[in-house]
């Protein structure tokens, strides 16, 4: 056992069932926990109201204060952790850092930078496994290759789960009976308010979201009742369908194993498609660890051949909702608006601007990243890469979304679109999906003008399909050619 220990808290801001903390705690007669506001992380962002700072920052206070009423507390640092980490625990005499893995690829340099810092040092670095249920090689295929394929990788990831040791992936990593370890603060150390770190409160209180654990925890509960109806729900953005766990499950102050326990459990349809769902985020993690190319090339490389427009003028009316198609404009005014999107909508939005636009999806999944409460490198570019059919088991490139009779299906009556569309609150069911159909009297019965009020469809759908299958067919064609 070491005499001393060192938990560096990352994505992981809670102190019960967590892997990194339980095995410092279990492993060493004295333990100090830290978090690093990662300056290479901070610096770039480009406005003091950054949704995901405050997030962060608060639940990293509801922390200190949980491991505060343990006995022990959270050291906080703001600087690089390839240097604050390695200087901290020379500080505190340690043999040993845990955390919890990441595996992005930039996290992964960093680590392995901190583990040779730390080494010099002849201090060790223990990382776990704690943000996804299965990781590395534990789920492969019969060959031993990463599965590239969601279906049968879900089979597999099920599999597991009900081996008879499959119990032990949702088994939690007890706390609170090793919590005497914990060592207090040392002395001198200091909190850091938001403005210490250059940032400002933004309107999270407003849009109704809670920080930290506790917020993880009611949000956990509100959804719990409506579990069974998940799989019936979820495709409707005007229903209260989803979970809205995201950027709990993202900033890790819940635990994705009592989830997973609970819906593997409970055993419903609805609980069983939202099993299906922590299936896909551990299956885009693990994409992410075996091709770390992915976030700058295409999983399917014959597709960075794809010779996208150059339109800014089309980004700049999909970036801020105006594009003519009702549900397409609602979804990213949504974004803009709190931070969060439907699931149902990413995909719509995603390959509305890749296949009726015909933008690179580099440029959605920029903007996504710089919006998102719940931004998620792994999911995000994941989804990027499904929608614009570049990616691993992605939509067929010929099968397109027709955003109208998307509208149509996931928003009926148009109440999702008049939430966020104001301006075509008086337009009638039957064109909200469509308003460009309307006959200008008509318009002018709505009190709505399209091409002033609300502007006109800036492509034609039908037109950008085509377009869409020419350029794909150039590509398969190139292929083809070269071999």
């Amino acid at each position: 056992m070491l005499d001393k220990a060192l938990v560096w808290f990352r994505r992981d801001l809670r102190n019960f069932d967590h892997a990194a903390l339980h095995a410092a705690l279990t492993g060493a007669r004295q333990v100090w926990c830290v978090f690093v506001f990662d300056r290479d992380i901070l610096a770039p962002l480009p406005h003091p109201l950054d949704r995901r700072v405050e997030f962060i920052h608060r639940s990293v206070v509801e922390l200190h204060a949980a491991l505060a009423a343990q006995g022990g507390g959270l050291i906080l640092r703001h600087g690089r952790p390839v240097e604050e980490i390695p200087a901290l625990a020379r500080q505190l005499g340690v043999q040993g850092v845990f955390a919890n893995r990441d595996y992005e690829p930039q996290a992964k340099v960093r680590d392995r930078q901190v583990e040779t810092a730390l080494a010099a040092e002849g201090i060790s670095l223990h990382l776990s496994k704690d943000q996804v249920l299965f990781d590395g090689d534990e789920v492969l295929t019969r060959s031993g290759n990463p599965y590239t394929i969601f279906t049968p990788y879900k089979n597999a990831w099920l599999a597991r789960l009900a081996a008879p040791e499959g119990d032990f992936f949702l088994r939690p990593y007890p706390i609170e009976a090793h919590a005497h370890r914990l060592a207090p603060l040392p002395p001198g150390e200091s909190s850091l308010s938001l403005a210490d770190l250059g940032f400002a409160p933004t309107d999270l209180d407003k849009l109704g979201v809670t920080p930290g654990m506790a917020g993880a925890q009611e949000r956990w509960e509100d959804f719990l009742p409506r579990l069974d109806a998940y799989g019936e729900k979820r495709d409707f953005p005007a229903r209260k369908g989803v979970s809205y766990l995201s950027p709990h499950l993202r900033f890790g102050t819940l635990s994705l194993r009592h989830l997973a326990a609970q819906a593997w459990r409970q055993g419903t349809a609805g609980a069983t498609t939202w099993l299906a769902e922590l299936a896909w985020r551990d299956f885009y993690f693990m994409l992410l660890d075996h091709f770390p190319q992915l976030p700058e090339r295409c999983f399917k490389p014959e597709f960075d051949a794809l010779e996208w427009d150059q339109a800014p003028h089309l980004l700049a009316a999909w970036q801020a909702g105006e594009t003519g198609y009702p549900l397409v404009d609602a979804a990213m005014r949504q974004l803009t608006h709190c931070g969060w999107m439907h699931n149902r909508l990413r995909m719509v939005t995603a390959s509305f601007l890749t296949k009726d636009l015909g933008l690179d999806w580099h440029l959605g999944e920029a903007h996504f990243a710089r919006h998102l409460l719940d931004f998620d490198l792994a999911a995000n570019n994941g989804g990027w890469q499904w929608a614009a059919s570049t990616g691993c088991d992605a939509q067929p490139w010929f099968r397109i979304f027709n955003p109208v009779t998307q509208s149509e299906k996931f928003d009926p009556r148009g109440e999702f679109i008049r939430r966020y569309l104001p301006e075509l609150a008086r337009v009638p069911d039957r064109y909200i999906h469509a308003p460009w159909l309307m006959s200008a009297a008509e318009q002018a019965t709505c009190g709505l003008r399209i091409g002033k009020d609300y502007p006109a469809p800036v492509v034609d759908h039908a037109q950008a399909r085509q377009r869409t299958l020419a350029r794909f067919e150039a590509v398969k064609h190139q292929g083809k050619t070269a071999l």
